[in-house]
């Protein structure tokens, strides 16, 4: 509807409108989503989190890497080349300032409309200038505003639940990458004792020395090392490069990259209960996401209620009209309302689905809340389980294996068991030391998992069984 009334002074009221709709709008920027971002990772990555906008920034970053290169790279230099080199780290930030900015713009008010007309009626002409703007946008700001800022820590608390995550798979990659090159190590032990049993095998069955059935045992025994070795060189090659993948290394990076050759020791003690129920922090990531996911449910539903039954805009008018007979020129004001009536769709189904949102997002915060401490739980016993297994590889089997093999040495050297004897003992050693180097694996696994526990994040590492870690060696038996 329209109504030519007159607005004095409509020039102050849409000044202070402005006014009020600046002062009201949403805001973010890169630093603050960094800053942010470092403040819930700093203590898990030990690190800090930077988006290279421009060259030099990008050479500064390119630097910092090169330089971790230059020696050994332990889990702890691992995580910093993910942190500094990595484009896919890059691509998250970059991500999320996106999606901070995106729900930042949601809180502004939408840009009026200026439109302008011209009529001629006989020896009348006039022209038209309209200047519209959504009120109900401009009386919704407030809640509009909640949402957006709700949205941007949104927003914030998933990038540090991803750099979590990444970080996570950074850990347990180089784990896996470390334990493959030991593995590998041994298994080229194991092969090259292996060929030399074989080929003294041959000779002495040449001379008449050595039967065919020994002769066999000690072939199968020789092509079983071959294959373990084969294997073993394949998964170094595909952990390496899964860590390659992870730091985001270019091939003159990954030529570089020199990993320790085995595994670092077992800490002396595992952590206690005590020690990791209060290592665990109270502003879990999962329960923050579930929580600000509810928030921002909550406050779209109430601002839902009033959007779905109707809208108003409003414009401010301004004509000149122009009487040709009389010479006579005119400058009426005034102001137009238009409101969507709510005839055919009272809104219903919308309200529904926001409410039905809302119920879902109270309901998910209370399912991850439950959830929380049976993971932290979870993740603890793999751990224990993880250490006690490995300190029991370390400290009973294979000190055992190694009495026994210095019993058969000495039992060799005094003539009483024969060279392949001697080798057949060797060959029951590959299974222990295998199940060594697992043991030590999955435990540097669950510790990482138990890590990203702590703050929300658990990836759920499962332990392999005795059986599966020893069937490698089992075959040369």
């Amino acid at each position: 509807m329209r109504s030519p009334l007159t607005v004095p002074g409509f020039k102050v009221a849409l000044s202070l409108i402005a006014v009020a709709i600046l002062a009201g709008c949403a805001s973010v920027n890169l630093e603050q989503t960094l800053e942010k971002a470092n403040a819930q990772t700093g203590n898990f990555t030990a690190g800090q989190l930077n988006l290279s906008q421009t060259d030099q920034q990008r050479d500064e970053r390119l630097q910092a890497a090169s330089k971790l290169l230059t020696s050994v790279v332990g889990q702890k230099e691992a995580v910093q080349l993910a942190l500094l080199n990595s484009p896919a780290m890059q691509a998250m930030l970059a991500q999320s300032w996106a999606d901070s900015s995106l729900a930042a713009q949601s809180g502004r008010i939408a840009n009026p409309v200026f439109s302008f007309e011209r009529v001629r009626a006989g020896e009348e002409l006039e022209f038209g200038r309209i200047l519209t703007f959504g009120l109900l946008d401009l009386i919704t700001l407030p809640y509009r505003k909640g949402i957006a800022d709700q949205r941007i820590a949104q927003s914030q608390i998933r990038l540090a639940a991803e750099v979590v995550d990444r970080t996570t798979q950074v850990r347990q990659s180089w784990v896996r990458a470390v334990a493959a090159k030991q593995s590998l190590a041994y298994a080229k032990q194991v092969y090259e004792n292996a060929e030399a049993g074989a080929e003294l095998a041959r000779r002495l069955e040449a001379v008449g020395n050595f039967n065919k059935l020994a002769r066999a045992r000690q072939q199968t025994f020789y092509a079983d090392a071959a294959t373990r070795l084969s294997a073993a060189h394949q998964q170094e090659i595909s952990a390496r490069e899964d860590l390659i993948r992870l730091l985001g290394l270019d091939d003159n990076q990954a030529a570089q990259l020199r990993l320790p050759d085995r595994l670092p020791d077992l800490p002396k003690q595992a952590r206690q209960p005590a020690e990791v129920a209060k290592a665990a922090s109270n502003g879990r990531l999962d329960i923050q996401l579930a929580q600000s996911a509810l928030n921002v449910s909550a406050k779209a539903q109430g601002l839902e209620t009033i959007n779905s039954f109707t809208d108003i805009e409003l414009g401010v008018r301004r004509d000149t009209v122009f009487d040709n007979g009389s010479g006579s020129k005119s400058n009426p004001r005034g102001y137009e309302i238009d409101l969507r009536l709510p005839i055919f769709d009272w809104g219903g189904m919308r309200r529904d689905a926001m409410t039905a949102q809302t119920l879902a997002a109270a309901n998910q915060l209370e399912a991850v809340t439950r959830a929380a401490g049976s993971h932290l739980r979870e993740s603890y016993s793999a751990y224990r389980t993880a250490y006690d297994i490995a300190r029991h590889h370390r400290d009973e089997v294979v000190p055992l294996r190694k009495a026994i093999a210095d019993e058969n040495q000495l039992r060799y050297n005094g003539m009483l068991i024969g060279v392949f004897e001697l080798l057949a003992d060797s060959r029951d050693q590959v299974s222990t030391v295998m199940a060594a180097i697992n043991a030590e694996q999955q435990f540097w696994l669950a510790d990482a998992n138990l890590q990203a526990s702590l703050v929300g994040r658990p990836t759920g590492t499962s332990i392999a069984s005795p059986a599966a870690a020893q069937s490698g060696g089992a075959e040369g038996h």
